[in-house]
């Protein structure tokens, strides 16, 4: 008698192509429009699954899993996955993943883009031109700030980091500071031409900052009220990491009041909701959380979520080898749900 096929729930739709890979090995149920999930209708879909294949809007923790005692394996479209709850997924033996590197470049392009618009004022010099000022122009008509050769501080050193790192100082010619958890090797400073400094040098040196740090309970609200305090007031601050690591009144308060001159911001801390204090500001450029789309990196995330799904269902060409799996230590310990007996678990691609 043939084994019954893996159960999956896909949260919303993607791309129809890639998801339908996953048909070859599963039965797959595919939500099949845009649909905000509660943690209710989350549990509800999640119950009678072995796997699932989510985004980064729905959360999944103690009370998504509750009735889902099949489920094997979470795989995350996105390189972040403070959506969720790892220590209990863990504890539960369920294995979870993401979706690093392919979207590494993509994400510091944006970032480089909302620290061009914001230093330069595009965003802000489009809107009063709509507006029909231009004959009102003078000589100090919408100064904004230079990149070439100016100070660039990178909070949070990753990839992305590093890929931001090399954009200012290849192509801009800029002195590359950044402050990370711990010090990067040598060689690979060189290669960025960055400079390891304190947090506080950090902040009262750079005449730009961006923010990639992954979201902790230690970073929540890393960037107030102090530490914008300490920052030029004619500096720009650009956040592509994620919301709650600023505190986005202090930072509307001294984009309001002269202590910074501009921002941009693609992640917020109540997404989808946007503060009205930010959305008063000009000199502030707001984008929703777009790091990652461009057609082909989008496409990349999906199939990598599809390969880890089907790896940690153990099924497909990679079968008991999830590469991106972020609670790994469940597959050398053998306390994932998940059978892996007999496979050669490869947990260095993370």
């Amino acid at each position: 008698m043939a084994e019954p096929r893996p159960r999956v729930w896909v949260s919303q739709p993607l791309f129809d192509d890639t998801v339908a890979q996953l048909a070859a090995y599963c039965d797959v149920v595919a939500t099949p429009e845009v649909t905000a999930h509660e943690s209710a209708s989350t549990g509800a879909r999640l119950a009678g699954m072995d796997g699932a294949l989510i985004t980064l809007n729905e959360r999944v923790g103690a009370a998504e899993i509750a009735n889902a005692p099949d489920l094997k394996i979470v795989a995350n479209v996105g390189v972040g996955y403070n959506n969720l709850d790892i220590a209990t997924l863990s504890a539960a033996g369920i294995i979870a993943t993401n979706t690093p590197d392919v979207l590494t470049e993509t994400t510091a392009d944006l970032g480089f883009s909302l620290l061009m618009a914001a230093a330069r004022r595009i965003v802000e010099s489009d809107r009063w031109l709509r507006e029909g000022n231009w004959g009102q122009w003078s000589f100090t008509t919408m100064l904004g700030a230079d990149l070439h050769r100016s100070t660039l501080g990178i909070l949070g050193m990753g990839r992305i980091g590093q890929a931001i790192a090399r954009r200012g100082h290849h192509g801009f010619g800029m002195k590359v500071l950044y402050h990370n958890r711990s010090r990067l090797p040598q060689e690979i400073e060189q290669d960025v031409g960055a400079r390891y400094v304190g947090f506080d040098e950090l902040l009262a040196s750079v005449d730009h900052l961006v923010l990639v740090l992954p979201y902790t309970v230690q970073n929540h609200h890393i960037i107030n009220a102090d530490a914008l305090a300490k920052m030029k007031p004619t500096a720009t601050l650009v956040n592509i990491a994620r919301g709650g690591i600023v505190d986005e009144l202090a930072l509307a308060d001294a984009l309001a009041n002269g202590r910074l001159a501009s921002a941009g911001l693609d992640v917020y801390e109540g997404e989808p909701n946007v503060r009205p204090e930010l959305l008063a500001l000009r000199n502030i450029v707001l984008t929703p959380h777009i790091g990652s789309a461009s057609l082909a990196t989008r496409r990349a995330m999906v199939q990598v979520a599809v390969d880890n799904l089907l790896a940690g269902l153990g099924v497909g060409p990679d079968a008991g080898r999830p590469a991106n799996a972020v609670n790994a230590e469940l597959l050398t310990s053998g306390t994932a749900r998940m059978a892996i007996a007999g496979s050669k678990i490869d947990t260095k691609k993370r």
